[in-house]
């Protein structure tokens, strides 16, 4: 995918946007959702797809053969192991959304970028994550990582 996309002129941050995203979708799928086909378990298949079409929007999807529950961003607590992938597709995209097919098959789509011949699609959009340096332990007063273990025998 970075090799086609980056060959089609595509931006380096919107590559690097799209692979995380392709990596995201079949994540879920293998996590959440049956193999294509009749298959139960095992050695079914997930497709994944790309494209630019003719107005510039990269296009990003991964069709599995469908699960239990429908794909909806959550709301995981700070120490879950999982369940932040659908919110850093949303931040990461432009729109997704869900295609079922009669087939049984389900389809999560990405637009990664509307316009990826635009000069600025390269850039991050500016409400995505901001760097913040904390300060170092050692400057904040009356913390001391050794009295938390004074207690311990």
């Amino acid at each position: 995918m970075r090799d086609q996309l980056r060959t089609g002129g595509v931006p380096e941050a919107v590559i690097d946007d799209a692979v995380l995203i392709l990596s995201e979708l079949l994540s879920n799928a293998c996590k959440h959702g049956r193999p294509l086909g009749n298959a139960l378990a095992g050695d079914g298949d997930v497709r994944a797809a790309w494209r630019v079409d003719p107005g510039g929007r990269l296009v990003v999807e991964v069709t599995d053969g469908g699960g239990p529950t429908r794909p909806a961003p959550a709301t995981p607590s700070v120490t879950a192991h999982g369940g932040r992938g659908l919110n850093i597709i949303t931040a990461l995209s432009d729109d997704w959304g869900v295609r079922d097919d009669a087939r049984g098959e389900v389809t999560v789509w990405v637009l990664v970028h509307a316009d990826v011949h635009d000069p600025d699609a390269g850039c991050r959009r500016d409400d995505f994550a901001s760097r913040v340096a904390a300060p170092a332990v050692s400057s904040i007063p009356g913390l001391d990582f050794a009295d938390a273990f004074d207690d311990l025998d």
